[in-house]
């Protein structure tokens, strides 16, 4: 009888090892491993293509204005080159491919962008000569054919033939409300459907094609900012014989006058309605209800559309009217909390107007939230109460209400920039194809504009909260120089570098890797 397995390996005789056994190919006689056609992989190739009957070129319909691609019957697909929705859209157009192999992979070949050809090299699979499984590469070239979708081709012929248009109005003293949505627009494409887009002088407007269009860029612009918005239409045409009506639509969308770091002095009916809080109190942040928070005693508390249309207010004074203090002292009163997902200190601070120092002796101790960020010397922006003249019926409603001398917003790096005053920014930002409408004061003012902007984008820098719904692109010009580094090492704020999306750019590498037999 045979010894178990087990008990020659425990008495020490040898075992030999198994191997896996190879057959000769039978046609060239190469040793291999066996498979069901007993061919080597270089014979199956050379005498079976399982890319023969494939279709190597197709067509797509293509509208250059914008940039969208006819799926048919109807239906326009918008789509940039040489991205995820373009890859998608070429793999199904190429069912019938489907139908006689399996893809695995699929990848672009970078093709020149004005030869209106796109070029596809797929990885398939097929089952070849008994059951044996071959894979092989496919190239599949696609010719682009310029073709006007119908909403495109009708405002070639005639740009004013909108039938819905959406005019955004806030009526305050900047802009810094629409370069905020500006950004919010473009992340989100809510106005790509858009025919025209207006800067007017309040306001922009935009138009267009289909009332649906508009409709849902309101409902956009309204989970965004706290709006009221009305709607109108004119008759354009009507056709008795078949009962038909056209219109042009036209939505008015005002948007809340107060902005983010606005004082205000809330009504009295307003205030008791959030819990007795203020009455002055700062805007922290405009989304689709308004932040607001007592500088004094750190309650906040959130008013949506509704509840500020039902009772409108304007706000006591606006950022514009910002006055530099300089800080002497800080007391820190209370610790560091978080609030909405920022963090405040109460502390005493005294402070002085930087108009005034040096000049003469008036100095103010006030009560403040940025305790945590404050220290002697650093300079902060806050409201002038002691020097301001302000004639506002809901504070004199609050009898025997002591205003304070000065109210701090923010901390102010001023000083510190003016060391990197014109040095270009590692990122930069995207904007939409806005026409200026200048038919109203003759031309917007474009200084103003443009110092507006460099606020703003100064307030991304300092505020990573604003940042955080915007997409900000690394700036390929940018070049770091050596000074900077050697001047300035402050605390300055300013953008990670890992926050910055890379912008996609088309380059002349070919891609001369092998094709698979």
């Amino acid at each position: 009888m045979s010894r178990p397995m087990s008990d020659l390996a425990a008495s020490g005789m040898f075992l030999p090892s198994q191997t896996v056994g190879t057959v000769l190919c039978c046609i060239c006689g190469v040793p291999m491993a066996p498979n069901p056609a007993n061919m080597c992989v270089g014979c199956l190739r050379s005498r079976i293509d399982i890319t023969e009957g494939l279709p190597r070129h197709a067509s797509l319909i293509h509208c250059p204005e914008c940039l969208s691609y006819l799926h048919p019957p109807r239906t326009w697909i918008r789509a940039d080159l040489e991205s995820k929705e373009l890859l998608s859209f070429c793999l199904r157009r190429l069912k019938s491919l489907t139908r006689h192999v399996r893809i695995v992979h699929a990848e672009f070949v970078w093709t020149e962008p004005h030869s209106k050809r796109i070029k596809l090299r797929l990885r398939v699979q097929r089952e070849a000569l008994n059951g044996a499984i071959l894979e092989q590469s496919h190239l599949v070239e696609f010719t682009q054919h310029d073709h006007l979708c119908d909403s495109c081709s009708r405002f070639q012929a005639n740009p004013d033939q909108w039938v819905a248009a959406v005019q955004l109005r806030q009526h305050v003293s900047h802009r810094r409300t629409f370069f905020y949505l500006e950004q919010l627009i473009l992340r989100h494409g809510a106005a790509a459907r858009a025919l025209r887009i207006k800067e007017t002088d309040r306001g922009v407007d935009f138009f267009f094609g289909n009332r649906s269009h508009a409709v849902k860029f309101v409902d956009f612009i309204s989970n965004s900012v706290p709006v009221q918005s009305k709607s109108d239409k004119q008759l354009v045409s009507h056709d008795p014989k078949s009962n038909t009506y056209n219109y042009k639509h036209t939505f008015s969308v005002e948007i809340c006058p107060i902005c983010r770091e606005d004082l205000i002095c809330l009504p009295p009916k307003v205030a008791h309605a959030l819990g007795s809080i203020g009455p002055l109190v700062l805007c922290t942040k405009v989304s689709n209800s308004l932040a607001l928070l007592d500088p004094f005693t750190l309650r906040n508390a959130y008013l949506d559309a509704k509840q500020y249309w039902g009772t409108p207010f304007k706000a006591l004074l606006s950022s514009r009217q910002l006055v530099e203090y300089i800080v002497l002292d800080v007391e820190m009163e209370s610790t560091l909390i978080t609030i909405g997902g920022s963090k405040y200190a109460l502390a005493y601070v005294q402070v002085a107007r930087m108009s005034d120092f040096g000049k003469n002796d008036n100095m103010f101790i006030v009560k403040t939230h940025l305790g945590h960020l404050l220290n002697a010397g650093d300079h902060a922006l806050g409201y002038d109460i002691y020097g301001a003249n302000m004639n506002d019926f809901e504070i004199e409603k609050y009898k025997g209400f002591d205003l304070p001398q000065a109210i701090l917003v923010k901390k102010s790096y001023v000083e510190k920039r003016q060391r990197k005053r014109g040095k270009a920014r590692p990122w930069k930002l995207k904007s939409l194809n806005m026409e200026v409408d200048t038919a109203v004061n003759g031309r917007i003012d474009e200084e103003k504009r443009n110092t507006e902007y460099e606020e703003f984008l100064r307030d991304l820098e300092e505020n990573p909260e604003l940042r955080f719904n915007i997409s900000l692109y690394r700036n390929t010009d940018y070049q770091p120089s050596e000074i900077a580094s050697t001047v300035g090492g402050d605390d300055l704020p300013g953008v990670d570098l890992n926050e910055l999306i890379d912008v996609l750019t088309l380059t002349d590498e070919e891609d001369n890797r092998d094709s698979m037999n």
